[in-house]
C-alpha cells in the first residue's frame, strides 16, 4: 500500500516518514488500515492541535500544532502507548478513554486540570479537549481522535486578575499602615495556588520589620520579625531586590520549612519585590512571596507579583496619608482644646473683676450729682457692661466647645419672651430713625427652650440687624410651622455678599468691609447663636442680598422628643434678664451719632 498519506504535515510529517515504526505497536505504515491512514492524513494537514490514539495500546500520533503539548516528551512520545506517555495524568484520562471505547460516544472536557510532567517538574496545566471515537473497517472502535486547546495561560491569567482586581478595590482609607499591609496579604493569601505565602516588610533605616504575613507564622525562621537589610544571615536577600529595583526570583533557601498548603510539592522559588511609594527614591517596603511549585516564574508570573506589589504601595501611600492627616487633626484638636481652655480661663479671670467693678459703678452713678462726673461714670459703666457681654460670650462659646454646657429646657411662652426681648430695642431703633415691628402672636403650645440661651439668640440677632441697618425697618416674627417654632429677624440693612455667606457662622469670622454702625466686633455672636440653636435641636439659615437686607431664620422643634430627657424640667416663673438686654441695648445706643464720642477716653 502507498505511504503518500504521510507526504505532507510539515515537521511532524517529515518525522513520521523517517520514523522507525517497527518498534511501535502500530508497525510499518504500509500495513496501516485505511481508517488509520485517513485519520492521520486529516490530522497532519490540520493546523488545529490534533492527536490520535490508536489500537489496543492507544499508540500516540500527533501533528505540528499538537507537538508543544507534551513539552520535553516530544518527539519521544511519538508512537508510544498513551499510558506510557501520560502516567502522571492517567487517573484522569484513562477512564475517559475507557468511556469512549465502551460507549462509542465522545467526551468533552473544559478547562480540565491535567498536571503534566513535561518540563522536568509536575506542571499545572489546563485544557479544553475532546476524545472522539474513530471506527475501523469492521465498525469497531479502533482509535480515539483528540482535538485539544491548552487554556493554561487563560485560566492562570483570570485567577491572578481576580486577585489583582480585589487589591485594586480601594482599601478602607482609615486603615493604619500595618492594617493596610495585612489587608493586602489577606487578599494574596486567598489565592494560595499562585501565592503559597506572602510577607510584607517595612523599611526602617537599614532594618526592615515584618508588618504582615499570610500562611507563615510571624516570628518563624522564614518570617523573622526584624531583618538587617543587607544581613547575610537573612533568609531573604532584600538588598539585592532593592538594588535591582524590580522583582527578583531566588531559590527557596535550604533548611527552611516552606510548605505549600495548596499543592503537595514544597515551594521551590520565592519572589522578592521592592515597593516604592510615589515620590520615594528608594523602596520603603518589600513583598516576599512564595511561587506556585507547579509553575516556574516566567515573565508573566513575575509581572503579576510586581502588579500586586504596586497595589500594596498604593495601599501604603493611602494609609500613610491618612495617618499624617490624623496626626494633623489631633494636633489641631489639641491646639483647639488649648485655645478653648485659654478662652475659658481668661474669661473667668476677666469676669470676676468686671462683676466687682459694676456694682460700685452703679452705686456711684446713683449718688453722682455733678453732670460731668455722672457722664464719666455712665461711660465707664456702659463700657464695663459691653466688656462683660463680650467676656460672657467668650465663656459661653468655650463651654460649648468643651462640652460643658448644661442646658435646662422648660416649657415657655416663647411668643411673650421673644416679644419682650425684641421690644427692648425699641428706644434704640426710634433714636436711629428705624421702624421696629414685633409680630409674635401666641403659639398653640409652650415651647421647651433654655430661657437663658433663647435670650442670647434673640438679642444677638436683633442687635446684629440694628448694627447693619441704617434706614428702613427691622421686623421680628415668630410663628409655628410644621411642628417647629420659627423665629425670623429681617432687616433692610446693607446685606451680605454671596461669597461671604458660607463662612458667616464660622467662629471669629467677620465680613470685611461691611458698612455697619461700628467697626467693632469679635466674630463670636453668630457662631454662638448657631451653637445655641443646635443645642435646641434646631437650625439657622440666612438669606441676604447686598443693598437689600438680610433675613435670619431660626427653627426649633416643638415638643421634647428631640431633647435629652434628663435636661427637661417643669415650667417656672423666671423673669427676663434685664441686665443682659440692657447690655445689648446700651451697646446699640453707643453706635448712634453722639454715642461714639463717649468711647474716646477708653
Amino acid at each position: 500500500m502507498s505511504s503518500r498519506f504521510l507526504s505532507a504535515g510539515g515537521a511532524m510529517g517529515a518525522l513520521m516518514r523517517q520514523y522507525d515504526w517497527r518498534a511501535t505497536p502500530l508497525g510499518e505504515p504500509m500495513a496501516w488500515p485505511q481508517s488509520l491512514r485517513s485519520a492521520v492524513s486529516i490530522m497532519l494537514n490540520s493546523r488545529y492541535p490534533i492527536a490520535l490514539y490508536w489500537g489496543a495500546e492507544l499508540a500516540l500520533l500527533y501533528n505540528d500544532a499538537w507537538s508543544p503539548i507534551p513539552g520535553g516528551k516530544h518527539p519521544w512520545a511519538l508512537g508510544r502507548p498513551a499510558r506510557e506517555v501520560w502516567p502522571e495524568i492517567w487517573d484522569t484520562i484513562g477512564p475517559l478513554f475507557e468511556k469512549v471505547i465502551v460507549t462509542g460516544e465522545g467526551v468533552w472536557q473544559e478547562d480540565e486540570l491535567l498536571p503534566m510532567l513535561r518540563h522536568g517538574y509536575l506542571e499545572e496545566c489546563y485544557f479544553n479537549f475532546t476524545f472522539s471515537p474513530v471506527r475501523g473497517e469492521d465498525g469497531s472502535i479502533d482509535g480515539i481522535f483528540n482535538a485539544v486547546v491548552e487554556t493554561t495561560d487563560r485560566v492562570l491569567s483570570e485567577r491572578r486578575l481576580r486577585t489583582l482586581s480585589r487589591m485594586g478595590e480601594r482599601a478602607n482609607s482609615s486603615l493604619t499602615v500595618d492594617a493596610a499591609c495585612q489587608w493586602a496579604t489577606d487578599i494574596l493569601g486567598d489565592n494560595a495556588a499562585d501565592i503559597p505565602f506572602a510577607l510584607v516588610y517595612l523599611r526602617d533605616g537599614d532594618m526592615v520589620r515584618l508588618a504582615a504575613s499570610s500562611s507563615l507564622p510571624a516570628g518563624s525562621a522564614a518570617a523573622p520579625e526584624r531583618l538587617s537589610l543587607g544581613g547575610t544571615a537573612s533568609p531573604w536577600p532584600l538588598l539585592a531586590a532593592a538594588e535591582a529595583a524590580r522583582a527578583i526570583v531566588v531559590p527557596a533557601p535550604a533548611g527552611y520549612d516552606l510548605p505549600s498548603n495548596f499543592w503537595p510539592e514544597p515551594i521551590g522559588e520565592v519572589v522578592l519585590v521592592p515597593i516604592s511609594c510615589a515620590g520615594e527614591e528608594r523602596p520603603s517596603a518589600f513583598l516576599v512571596a512564595g511561587a506556585n511549585p507547579r509553575r516556574r516564574v516566567d515573565a508573566t508570573y513575575r509581572s503579576f507579583f510586581e502588579l500586586a506589589a504596586g497595589h500594596i504601595g498604593t495601599a501604603l501611600a493611602t494609609a500613610r496619608a491618612y495617618d499624617d492627616e490624623r496626626r494633623r487633626a489631633q494636633a489641631l484638636a489639641e491646639l483647639d482644646r488649648a485655645k478653648t481652655a485659654f478662652f475659658s480661663n481668661i474669661s473667668h479671670e476677666f469676669r470676676t473683676p468686671l462683676t466687682l467693678m459694676l456694682e460700685p459703678l452703679a452705686d456711684a452713678l446713683t449718688a453722682a450729682v455733678a453732670p460731668e462726673q455722672r457722664e464719666r461714670l455712665e461711660m465707664a459703666h456702659r463700657n464695663a457692661l459691653r466688656l462683660l457681654r463680650l467676656v460672657n460670650a467668650l465663656l459661653d462659646f468655650s463651654r460649648i466647645e468643651a462640652g460643658r454646657v448644661e442646658a435646662i429646657f422648660r416649657p415657655t411662652d416663647l411668643a411673650e419672651l421673644t416679644a419682650d426681648l425684641a421690644s427692648s430695642f425699641r428706644s434704640a431703633t426710634e433714636k436711629a430713625g428705624l421702624q421696629l415691628t414685633v409680630d409674635a402672636p401666641p403659639l398653640p403650645t409652650p415651647v421647651h427652650v433654655d430661657r437663658d440661651m433663647w435670650e442670647k439668640i434673640v438679642l444677638n440677632l436683633v442687635s446684629n440687624a440694628f448694627k447693619f441697618t441704617h434706614e428702613g425697618a427691622i421686623a421680628v416674627t415668630l410663628r409655628e410651622a410644621n411642628g417647629e417654632a420659627v423665629l425670623t429677624v429681617r432687616d433692610t440693612g446693607t446685606g451680605i455678599p454671596a461669597t461671604e455667606l458660607p463662612k458667616l457662622f464660622d467662629r471669629f469670622y467677620r465680613v470685611e468691609g461691611a458698612r455697619g454702625r461700628s467697626f467693632e466686633g469679635s466674630g463670636i455672636g453668630l457662631a454662638l447663636v448657631q451653637e445655641l440653636v443646635a443645642l435646641h435641636g434646631g437650625t439657622i439659615r440666612v438669606d441676604s442680598h447686598e443693598g437689600v437686607g438680610s433675613s435670619f431664620t431660626v427653627a426649633i422643634p416643638i415638643g421634647t422628643a428631640h431633647l435629652p430627657p434628663d435636661r427637661v424640667r417643669p415650667a417656672n416663673d423666671a423673669a427676663l434678664s434685664a441686665g443682659r438686654a440692657q447690655a445689648f441695648v446700651e451697646e446699640a445706643l453707643r453706635w448712634l451719632p453722639g454715642g461714639a464720642e463717649l468711647e474716646a477716653p477708653l
